[in-house]
């Protein structure tokens, strides 16, 4: 069912699923928050490694093939999410609650822990993640062969059940419901995965500047 290709995007994305995990328990056998945070940039250290060592698999990414119209299109649709994921944030818009990432010590930003979080979010997860929900997840569900299935012929089905779990995964599950919709449809309408990439990582990099310059660390 899962040849080296799928692995090659699922686990980059279940080792980051991990270390959440680990960072969730070791918190509970009484780990401090502070300590907890140098997590952060060995999940990513450690997902960028996997990213590397199965890049060769990853065929679309191979070529960049974006116009910059494409570009132009893919940087409006990161601004759109990051405008809907910072006002999608009713009540019952919420799952669970969000510790975030406060990269400060003693009153100060503390950039050693800033900086590897905002370049994490913003050049590491869209990777990730991309390759995981759409380039993998959203092909997958029309045929197991999902190499062979071209961004175009996935149905209204498989692109908004990818989409609701992208959603599910995150704190803010409409928004990243939503999230998961636009770059979707960015994906499908193109062909291109690095077009949702891109969008992908100018919400994030964004949405990072935005937290370190308000200190709204709840949404990290």
């Amino acid at each position: 069912m899962l040849n080296r290709a799928a692995w090659a995007r699922i686990l980059p994305f279940l080792a980051y699923m991990a270390f959440i995990v680990v960072a969730d328990l070791l918190s509970r056998v009484g780990v401090d928050a502070a300590t907890l945070r140098w997590l952060y940039p060995i999940k990513i250290g450690f997902v960028f490694l996997l990213l590397v060592v199965f890049w060769r698999q990853y065929q679309e990414l191979a070529s960049w093939r974006c116009s910059a119209r494409l570009l132009a299109v893919a940087a409006a649709a990161g601004v759109v999410v990051l405008v809907l994921w910072l006002n999608l944030a009713a009540g019952w818009m919420v799952m669970g609650q969000s510790s975030g990432f406060d990269p400060r010590s003693g009153g100060q930003i503390d950039w050693s822990l800033a900086l590897p979080r905002l370049a994490g979010a913003t050049l590491v997860v869209p990777v990730m993640e991309e390759l995981f929900w759409r380039s993998f997840l959203m092909r997958w569900l029309v045929h197991q062969d999902f190499e062979q299935v071209a961004p175009q012929q996935v149905g209204w089905g498989s692109w908004a059940v990818s989409s609701l779990l992208f959603g599910i995964e995150h704190n803010l599950w409409l928004a990243g419901l939503v999230a998961g919709l636009i770059y979707g449809f960015l994906y499908r309408r193109s062909g291109n995965i690095w077009a949702a990439i891109v969008a992908h990582g100018v919400t994030n990099g964004l949405l990072g500047i935005w937290i370190i310059s308000t200190a709204n660390w709840s949404y990290w």
